[in-house]
């Protein structure tokens, strides 16, 4: 009988501890990898809807959620290496990545790194490339979480003023924004508390050509400038990624599990190989 309860776990690695959720045991096995600001609870509602025919894990990404926030300096490689170890330790040997924003970003660079692990990518908004006309998109939220925290200080001098200037809801929502920055240790220190040297070298426009495993990136009808110009810069620097129009009202897949669920069922036939954890 198909177990389709989530079932929750913390698994101790060499660097730390991921606490990760699972569901289902038959058919195809998936690995959902979560947004910057999110932890796996953000697919537990595509994973309950899959679960009858596919075999879902999702961890929180080291630094996130439950996982451990430990006292390390965070890399993309670190999450890629604690993922396979993670998936090592559970003996999850061949599945695909189903993956948000920054989780897209570790996935692609896992994906590239075991090739002979990852049957194929679902991509969400995808982090980890160069966007040519939004190359400053990040300003204003490095200045947010900057030590001195000099522009917070601005902010909240401003802020008895803002609706006199009618700018009051656009000021709330930067201050809203810099707590749920500061909620995610490790995406934070990814994105904005690295040199731009280090991100750079981690960024995959020179690599996402060489990804050999098949690719599909939804892009939701939601009007997210950034969101499609990430899929569409990963699909222009490789031609045999996939993009796919999806109707949507946001870009996390929390907001519509259905129309991922179904494109999820789309991409990865339920009758593979079968493979065991053992």
């Amino acid at each position: 009988m198909i177990n389709l309860l989530p079932r929750n776990s913390r698994v101790k690695l060499s660097i730390g501890k991921i606490y990760g959720r699972e569901i289902g045991q038959d058919g195809p096995m998936l690995v959902f990898l979560h947004g910057s600001w999110y932890d796996s609870r953000q697919w537990l509602s595509v994973m309950k809807l899959l679960a009858p025919n596919y075999h879902c894990f999702a961890p929180d990404l080291l630094g996130c959620g439950d996982s451990n926030s430990i006292n390390v300096h965070y890399s993309i490689d670190l999450e890629v290496e604690s993922l396979a170890e993670y998936l090592d330790t559970l003996k999850v040997k061949q599945f695909y990545l189903v993956a948000h924003s920054l989780g897209a970003w570790v996935a692609t660079s896992y994906a590239l790194k075991y090739r002979d692990r990852v049957r194929g990518l679902i991509l969400l908004a995808p982090e980890g490339v160069t966007l040519s006309q939004h190359k400053n998109r990040w300003t204003s939220a490095r200045l947010l979480v900057s030590q001195p925290p000099l522009y917070f200080w601005l902010l909240k001098l401003l802020l008895p003023w803002a609706k006199i200037l009618n700018k009051q809801q656009e000021l709330q929502k930067k201050l809203a924004f810099r707590q749920t920055i500061l909620g995610s240790k490790a995406a934070r220190k990814l994105l904005f508390e690295r040199k731009n040297i280090e991100i750079k070298a981690e960024l995959l426009d020179d690599r996402v050509s060489s990804l050999n495993v098949p690719t599909l990136i939804l892009q939701p009808n939601d009007q997210d400038a950034i969101a499609h110009s990430l899929g569409e810069t990963y699909a222009a620097l490789n031609p045999m990624i996939k993009l796919q129009s999806v109707t949507g009202g946001e870009n996390s897949p929390q907001e519509f599990p259905q129309v991922i669920a179904d494109a999820i069922r789309c991409f990865v036939p339920r009758r593979l190989l079968k493979f065991s954890r053992y």
